[in-house]
């Protein structure tokens, strides 16, 4: 199982968080890039307001790639399965890397921009298919911390990215076309290594209706001795859903079955992007030479986030099926909430006294690992845990919809929020974090070694009433 979950992640999650973080190293040499091609091609300079435009572009269209990964993803993984969709998914990967990578030699921006618009789907199928096969080979006392490996690869590609970017790596002058196409090494350690897996033992059984092949994976998955609980807990799903067909995300609006568990996604997914994790990034450098860092040493400190946001996933793998769901995203929420409001007040005060910098600078790595801790790894896990096998992959599809338009949304609003509001844009995510918590504690229930059948009867008071 634990090999299975780093042979998924590896082409996964780990893509989305890496090439998140690789764009930020080269904006200098993509910008100097973008000018001399221009004065070849067209003899005269590149107007600084087009050049703002163009690196928007190539910046942007990731999330405009992953928000379209997002909408086949679903589709895919029930066309051609949680393993056939990953292993698909690696070849738009590898297409990407010969894009961005023969960008520069050949003197065509428009190659970047269309391999960044690639990996950007090839990121939004991983994040939408990944979480689908490690909740479904999962057995339920162990799904909480699995499931948690996304968010453990997500992070370690945000992290391994930083690094491979210092400019002592890859990020320098000379070596950013390959930084840029060094994405497709993920996607050939996944084709390596993830045909030695089964396909998803629920996806066989419930969807294929192979018997013999789900026992088999099982045996892989939990062992000769162990698999005959998980393959009657399957049985049991597969006659709840009484030969129901996967439902398209559309059908999940009108079916009041699901109703209070697609509300809860959709505020989840909203919740995580706008909960101010972004805002923390942005002033992360001003607050970091506030404190007295120099410049050159603020791709060092910030390597400390990355490895922040890293160490609390592994320790949330680690407590998620012991504390529970419930207690560690509210506390996340919460926690957050309170890192907002002493965010607010030293960053008004950051000129008073010497050491409030180191206030802001403590509070920026204090709101990272509750992040961590609750909303950022939780709310995938959740997401597989609500919905039942026929819902599950058009649940995805919908929350990773959602999780996009809200990612640049945030990227485009957030630039006039910062400069209208400066710090008091604090006071807006305290607020959201605050209702985020307050929407959780009333809603969701414990989800904690429970099956699929058991929580959609959670939740069936909710969507029918009492009666």
């Amino acid at each position: 199982l634990f090999l299975a979950v780093c042979a998924i992640g590896i082409g996964g999650t780990f893509q989305y968080g890496y090439n998140v973080s690789i764009i930020n190293a080269p904006t200098q040499h993509i910008h100097k890039f973008l000018n001399e091609t221009w004065t070849s091609r067209y003899h005269k300079e590149l107007n600084p307001d087009l050049l703002t435009f163009l690196w928007s572009v190539i910046a942007s269209v990731f999330s405009l790639g992953g928000l379209c990964g997002a909408l086949i993803g679903g589709s895919m993984a029930i066309r051609l399965g949680r393993k056939g969709a990953l292993l698909m998914n690696n070849i738009i990967a590898i297409l990407a890397s010969i894009l961005m990578g023969i960008s520069f030699p050949t003197g065509l921006f428009e190659l970047l921009i269309a391999g960044r618009f690639l990996i950007g789907i090839n990121s939004g199928i991983g994040i939408c298919v990944q979480p689908l096969y490690i909740g479904e080979v999962a057995p339920k006392h162990l799904r909480g911390g699995l499931a948690m490996g996304t968010s453990i690869f997500l992070t370690g590609g945000i992290l391994t990215g930083q690094i491979i970017g210092l400019r002592e790596l890859l990020g320098g002058e000379k070596y950013w076309p390959l930084l840029l196409s060094s994405s497709c090494f993920p996607a050939f350690a996944q084709l390596l290594f993830l045909p030695w897996f089964p396909e998803s033992p629920r996806y066989l059984l419930i969807d294929r209706g192979d018997e013999l092949s789900c026992a088999k994976a099982l045996k892989r998955f939990h062992g000769s001795s162990e698999y005959r609980r998980e393959m009657e807990d399957i049985q049991r799903e597969r006659f709840a859903l009484d030969g129901e067909k996967p439902k398209k995300p559309w059908q999940l609006f009108t079916d009041r079955g699901v109703r209070w568990q697609l509300i809860t996604v959709i505020v989840m997914t909203m919740g995580q992007q706008l909960s101010g994790i972004n805002a923390i990034y942005f002033y992360a450098t001003y607050i970091f030479e506030q404190a007295g860092i120099s410049a050159e040493k603020i791709p060092y400190v910030t390597l400390g986030t990355g490895a922040c946001e890293c160490l609390t996933a592994l320790s949330c793998g680690l407590l998620i099926d012991y504390v529970g769901r419930r207690y560690l995203i509210i506390g996340g929420y919460l926690l957050m909430t309170l890192w907002c409001t002493v965010l607010t007040f030293s960053l008004t005060y950051q000129e008073l006294y010497s050491w409030v910098p180191y206030v802001s600078m403590m509070s920026i790595f204090a709101f990272i690992l509750s992040f961590g801790l609750g909303p950022g790894g939780i709310t995938n896990t959740l997401t597989a845990e609500l919905f039942v096998q026929s819902s599950r992959p058009a649940a995805y599809m919908i929350g990773g919809t959602v999780s996009w338009i809200s990612f640049f949304t945030i990227g485009m609003l957030f630039p006039f929020i910062v400069n209208g509001l400066k710090q008091y844009c604090f006071l807006v995510f305290l607020l959201e974090c605050s209702f985020v918590a307050a929407f959780i504690f009333l809603v969701i229930p414990e989800t904690k070694n429970k099956s699929f059948l058991e929580i959609k009867k959670e939740f069936y008071k909710l969507n029918f009433g009492r009666n």
